[in-house]
């Protein structure tokens, strides 16, 4: 099974490394979840992700609408070529950039 990790590094900073695909994103989702707090800016350091597929970018996506019902706003680092590919097509590109 694909390894993914997210943590705090520091207030306000999270950084995921690892494989975040479909084989990883039942246990990235919630994982993820876990550590955005109500209210609070969060910056997601993505740039230790090793690989990803339309399922990471689903999870990114779910972050994003979670922290805006939290009341927090979310910012991508190091967002892999990958995400981005797939969020291009899918029309999903300026989501994620908007995040930044």
């Amino acid at each position: 099974m694909a390894q993914f990790d997210i943590r705090r590094v520091s207030e306000g900073r999270l950084e995921a490394s690892g494989a975040l695909g479909y084989e990883s994103a039942g246990q990235a989702l919630p994982a993820g979840l876990a550590l955005i707090s109500r209210g609070q800016p969060c910056t997601i350091d993505l740039s230790r992700v090793i690989e990803a597929d339309s399922a990471g970018l689903a999870v990114l996506v779910e972050w994003l609408a979670t922290a805006r019902n939290r009341g927090a706003q979310i910012r991508y680092e190091g967002i892999p070529a990958q995400i981005l590919a797939v969020a291009r097509i899918s029309d999903l590109e300026s989501l994620l950039i908007d995040s930044r």
